[in-house]
């Protein structure tokens, strides 16, 4: 049995992200369930897609570094394709594992630690007054 490195890209209707936890937990458990190894697991959240599908203009992504056979792979693909939440999937096939965090989860972290507080939030407690009085 050969294991191969695989990146893999899903978009889930935005209506079923409730289902997302759950989904990645079935994929997860039929990764490892063949000597299979998650390497990096990414949950992005709704993001504005590129172009409407299937009239939406959001969707939820989630990333997958996986290491597997072609079995599980194949029940993968065929998991992707016959569930009505997933809109969208996309397989590549990598030369080694990626686990160091995406470009996009990286600029999520630095915007998420820019906007705790916003400067006008202080002048809404002042009550918009500079003075000292």
């Amino acid at each position: 049995m050969t294991l191969r490195h695989y990146e893999i890209v899903f978009l889930v209707h935005p209506d079923q992200s409730e289902q997302v936890p759950a989904m990645l937990e079935r994929y997860r458990t039929l990764i490892e369930s063949d000597a299979g190894k998650v390497h990096r697991l990414e949950d992005w959240g709704r993001r504005q897609l590129a172009y409407s599908i299937e009239n939406l203009a959001k969707a939820h992504y989630v990333l997958l570094n996986i290491e597997v056979s072609q079995n599980v792979l194949n029940e993968l693909e065929a998991g992707f394709r016959f569930n009505d939440a997933v809109l969208r999937h996309l397989i590549i096939k990598r030369d080694a594992a990626d686990t160091e965090p995406s470009f996009i989860l990286k600029a999520k972290e630095k915007d998420d630690a820019k906007s705790p507080r916003r400067r006008d939030d202080d002048a809404d407690r002042d009550g918009g007054n500079d003075n000292d009085e």
